[in-house]
Order: C-alpha cells, then structure tokens, then sequence
C-alpha cells in the first residue's frame, strides 16, 4: 500500500471513529472536542484550533456562511491536514460550538 493511500485510510478511520463516538450527532461538546483536537483533519502537526484561536477567541463574530472555508482553510495550511466536508457532524458541531462563544 502507497503510503498517501494509508495516510487517506488513517484519516478516514479517525473521522469515522471520532463521529461513531457521538453517534454522528452535531452537539457543541463534539465540535468543542473537535476544536481542540491536534488530528482534526488528518493534521500532521501539533496544531489545534485552540492553538491559534484560544477559547475561541477572535471567533465570536465568525462569518458562519464562509464557515466551512475558513475551517479548511486553517485544517489545509496551519494544521496541514485535509479538508472536511461542510455537510458532516465534524463540520457541522464545529459550527455549533463557535456559534456557543
């Protein structure tokens, strides 16, 4: 197996796990959860949400009809993981929970 096809199966595998957990609810627990996660994304680094954005400060006026690219746009370059569908309960607790701030 190439390994860019066992990174995408890894990713896969921890997105699935990680909704199986929350039973694919969209709760602002799982997208506080998700907002502190170093994988979120398939993220090869240490990097959060939280790690720039602590307590989700700086997110309270979010434009929540770009929301899912904006995320992507952190997950894709300062966390250097892969993006997430907007319609997913990963995308959509995300939303929730910086809606919660």
């Amino acid at each position: 197996m190439k390994k860019s096809s066992l990174v995408v199966t890894v990713i896969v595998s921890v997105l699935f796990l990680a909704s199986m957990a929350y039973g694919g609810k969209i709760t602002v627990e799982y997208g506080k959860e998700l907002f502190n996660d170093a994988k979120l994304g398939g993220s090869t680094n240490e990097s959060s949400c939280n790690s720039c954005h602590a307590g989700g400060k700086g997110l309270e006026k979010a434009n929540i009809k770009k929301f899912s690219k904006a995320v992507n746009k952190c997950i894709i370059g300062n966390m250097e993981g892969s993006k997430i569908d907007g319609r997913k309960a990963e995308m959509r607790s995300l939303k929730k929970y910086i809606q919660s701030l």
